[in-house]
C-alpha cells in the first residue's frame, strides 16, 4: 500500500531580524511531490542549498505580506532559477503590488526571465481557494497586522481507495477494474456479479492539512478557518514578557499562539517567527504548553513529516 508525502522544511524561523542560526521566514512543503514555497525571507535560495531541497522543482511560491522578511529572498531565488536554465512557469500567490516590485526590479536591471512568472493576487475577505489540482487544494485565508497579510491553507484531497488484492481473486474481479474501484465505484466481476466497493477495497487514511498563519496579532477570527487541521504554524514573535510590544506591532505571543491552537481544536501547533532578543526557543514552549500541550519549535533546518 503506497503513502503520499506530506513533508514541511523549516527554511527561516526568525522575525525581521535574523540571527546566526536563524534566518527569515520561510518553509518548503511537500506534498506528493508538488513542492510549495512559503514566504522567501532573505537568503532563502542558500537555505534551499543548505538542506539539499530541490531547488528547481518549486512551482508555486506563496507571500503573505510585502514586509521584507518575508519576500526579500524572492527576487534572487527568481534570478538564479533563471541563471540555471529553468524553462517551466511558476506561479507567484502574493499581494497585487508585489508584482510592481519585482516589474521595476527587472526593468532597471534588464532582466528578464526565460520561464513565466505568473502572479495570482490574495485578498482578505475571507476563505479563498487560490490553487487546485487532483491531490492539493490551497486556499488564503485573512490575518490581521499592521499591512495587508494573509494566511495559507494546504489540504490534500480525499486519498483512492486502497485495493485488497486477496479480495480480488477471492470475489473473482479483474485487474482492469481497479481504477474503478480506486475511485469508490461498484464493479461487476468476471461472471457478471456486482461486487460491492467495499468487499474488495480498504479504507484510505485520512486526508492531512497544514495552515500557516503569518505575522498576526492575537485575532480569533482565524480559527474558523484553520479548525481541525494536522498542523498549525502560528507566528509567536514574543513571549508574555513583551505582551504589550506584541499588541503594539501587531504580533502574537507564545501563549496567544497556543490559545488559537486551542480553540481550533488543531492536533499541532508549529511556533516560529521568533524575535531576535530570544536565544533560548524552549521558553515559547514552556509558555505554550500549560493552554496546549502538542507544541514544536519551527527552527530552521527541522523537517516534520505531517
Amino acid at each position: 500500500m503506497s503513502s503520499q508525502t506530506f513533508e514541511l522544511l523549516i527554511l527561516g524561523s526568525s522575525s525581521a531580524s535574523p540571527t546566526s542560526e536563524r534566518n527569515p521566514s520561510a518553509q518548503l512543503l511537500n506534498i506528493a511531490e508538488r513542492y510549495f514555497l512559503i514566504d522567501c525571507g532573505e537568503a532563502t535560495q542558500i537555505q534551499l542549498r543548505r538542506f539539499k531541497a530541490k531547488f528547481q522543482a518549486i512551482d508555486h511560491i506563496f507571500i503573505s505580506h510585502l514586509h521584507g522578511d518575508h519576500f526579500f529572498g524572492l527576487p534572487g531565488l527568481l534570478s538564479s532559477m533563471h541563471l540555471l536554465g529553468r524553462k517551466q512557469e511558476i506561479t507567484v500567490y502574493c499581494p497585487k503590488e508585489l508584482k510592481d516590485v519585482m516589474d521595476l526590479m527587472n526593468k532597471v536591471s534588464d532582466t528578464h526571465f526565460n520561464f513565466t512568472v505568473n502572479w495570482v493576487f490574495t485578498n482578505n475577505d475571507g476563505l479563498n481557494l487560490i490553487f487546485e489540482d487532483d491531490k492539493v487544494e490551497v486556499y488564503s485565508f485573512p490575518l490581521k497586522h499592521r499591512i495587508f497579510c494573509t494566511g495559507f491553507l494546504f489540504k490534500e484531497k480525499p486519498l483512492p481507495r486502497k485495493i485488497d488484492k486477496y479480495k480480488l481473486d477471492k470475489y473473482k474481479v479483474s485487474t482492469a477494474d481497479i481504477l474503478q474501484l480506486k475511485n469508490g465505484n461498484d464493479v461487476v466481476n468476471k461472471e457478471g456479479v456486482i461486487i460491492k466497493n467495499k468487499q474488495v477495497t480498504i479504507d484510505p487514511r485520512e486526508p492531512k492539512s497544514y495552515a500557516y498563519a503569518s505575522d498576526t496579532i492575537y485575532f480569533p477570527a482565524i480559527i474558523d478557518h484553520v479548525k481541525g487541521v494536522d498542523l498549525l504554524y502560528h507566528e509567536s514573535t514574543f513571549l508574555n514578557d513583551k505582551k504589550e510590544r506584541a499588541e503594539k506591532t501587531y504580533h502574537s505571543t507564545a501563549e496567544q499562539a497556543a490559545q488559537i491552537a486551542k480553540a481550533a481544536n488543531v492536533k499541532q501547533l508549529l511556533l516560529g517567527h521568533f524575535s531576535a532578543r530570544y536565544g533560548d526557543l524552549e521558553q515559547f514552549i514552556a509558555e505554550a504548553q500549560p493552554f496546549f500541550d502538542n507544541c514544536l519549535l519551527a527552527t530552521d533546518g527541522k523537517r516534520i513529516t505531517i
